[in-house]
């Protein structure tokens, strides 16, 4: 629960994602169901009756007044009613979530949202999940997208995505020479296992990549086996909103976005397996005490090796690839990022302390471990932990974007000893090509406060995405928020 002085320091901060104030002076407001919906879909939040909220104000002080609720027992007793009844599809409130308090002599009812667990989102107002789920962003609750929502309800899968049989799809969209490289890397660290001897087909069965359905009477490609190991046609023609990108910044300028890319270019078989095999080498290439990854020896591997490895490991077994996005790899001068689409699946406390791994694709994740890449299911954020506590770099950074749904984990190198990169006798250049959208999307915002996210798009030729991506940055930094509703609201720059 939290204190009058905790409450005061959340007024102080202003309205984010995780704060909603409602009037409630004398009865529940509609509007707290989206709010509740919204917060459980997304990452929790904490909702306070009894505080105005005047969304024109800038400064916090003025902009929210505690003036008190008139009955916090019935105000409770309504709300526990309501939340019981059939309003929303689920409680998932306990007694200590929802509390009265007292703000300087007036009392106000607070109302503790969590974060909802993946199997019981979305949660939703009514009947109808489409209709009736929300979730959070910096302008407040909004609808969910029919995509967001059946992403919610595909992540109830406890068994997870990549078992999904996939009609039509046979042993011919499988690019043989990739399986057999995997087949080979298979035999080194699994030298007595049976599985060497069967057929392709039987050991593709083996490893969840090829499935029977007894139901349907019908055989073929699993989603983990078609990506893993198949050809590029068969997936983009299946998977065409996700694509698979590695891009080299570690000296860019504003006309070189990056130095070294590798994405589709019809000069490899784009599947997840190859390009592990090719992303991996030019990841970790200027790293302390480079290693060769001959016949993946596991006792060769350093600690950073090893956790630049986990990392990308579980970008991949993480990922919603039924979805839309991109599986990106950056290598920046001072920092690795690994992005996957899809949001968290468990508060990312959980995944901190590790021992409770929820893979979307847990048999990618077995194919993977059967040669070496990956721990034991539930250990391989620790092991990224530990490896970057022992060099005294800075902790990796998990964040989660609900607007994009997406999700990036951040590995800053440190300063000690640095990363002994083949191209140190380059000058230290900036990456200035995303500061220079950034800035020119501020000065847009500067020459028309009431500027939409539609016409910043036109006028400098990016996708949505592209600008939805850098409001995000401009609003997580700082120097940007947009008050008011979005039809009459207007942009504040903070110099």
């Amino acid at each position: 629960m939290k204190t009058a002085a905790d409450i005061r320091s959340l007024l102080q901060k202003g309205e984010k994602n995780d704060l909603e104030c409602k009037e409630a002076e004398k009865q529940i407001p509609r509007s707290i169901y989206e709010t509740y919906s919204s917060f459980a879909n997304t990452d929790g939040g904490t909702i306070l009756l009894g505080v105005q909220e005047d969304k024109s104000a800038i400064d916090p002080a003025k902009r929210f007044l505690v003036i008190g609720v008139t009955d916090q027992e019935k105000l409770i007793s309504d709300f526990w009613n309501t939340i019981n009844g059939s309003k929303v599809n689920a409680n998932i409130l306990i007694d200590e979530n929802v509390y009265p308090l007292e703000i300087d002599g007036r009392p106000i009812v607070v109302i503790e949202v969590p974060r909802a667990d993946y199997m019981m989102r979305p949660v939703h107002t009514g009947e109808n999940p489409f209709k009736g789920s929300f979730k959070r962003n910096h302008e407040g609750d909004y609808h969910c997208s029919e995509a967001e929502v059946r992403a919610m309800i595909r992540d109830q899968n406890e068994s997870g995505n990549d078992s999904l049989l996939l009609d039509y799809y046979t042993m011919d969209d499988i690019d043989l020479e990739t399986l057999h490289r995997y087949r080979n890397r298979f035999r080194v660290v699994n030298e007595d296992n049976v599985w060497n001897a069967l057929p392709d087909k039987d050991f593709l069965e083996a490893l969840g990549g090829y499935r029977y359905d007894r139901c349907k009477k019908s055989e073929g490609l699993t989603m983990a086996g078609l990506l893993m190991f198949g050809k590029g046609l068969p997936i983009r023609d299946v998977f065409d909103m996700i694509n698979m990108d590695y891009r080299e910044e570690t000296d860019v300028s504003f006309d070189v976005r990056w130095n070294d890319r590798i994405t589709y270019d019809g000069t490899w078989e784009n599947n997840l397996f190859n390009f592990i095999q090719k992303v991996m080498p030019k990841l970790t290439a200027d790293l302390p005490k480079p290693f060769r990854m001959e016949g993946i020896l596991r006792e060769d591997d350093t600690p950073l090796h090893k956790a630049c490895r986990e990392a990308m490991i579980n970008m991949i077994i993480h990922a919603d690839f039924q979805g839309e996005g991109t599986l990106k790899v950056i290598k920046h001068r001072d920092r690795f990022e690994f992005t996957n689409p899809g949001t968290l699946k468990i508060p990312k406390e959980m995944i901190y302390k590790g021992g409770n791994s929820k893979a979307r694709n847990p048999r990618m994740q077995t194919m993977l471990r059967m040669i070496g890449y990956g721990d034991t299911a539930g250990s391989g954020f620790p092991t990224i932990l530990a490896a970057w506590a022992e060099k005294g770099w800075p902790e990796p950074d998990l964040a989660e974007d609900t607007i994009l749904n997406q999700v990036t984990l951040t590995l800053r190198l440190g300063t000690n000893d640095g990363v002994e990169s083949t191209s140190s006798s380059t000058p230290k250049t900036p990456p200035k090509g995303d500061d220079a959208l950034r800035n020119v999307v501020l000065t847009l915002i500067r020459s028309n406060d009431t500027i939409t996210k539609k016409e910043i798009a036109e006028k400098t030729g990016v996708t949505m995405y592209a600008v939805k991506k850098i409001i995000s940055e401009l609003r997580e930094d700082g120097k940007a928020e947009f008050v008011g509703h979005s039809r009459n609201g207007k942009w504040i720059i903070h110099e």
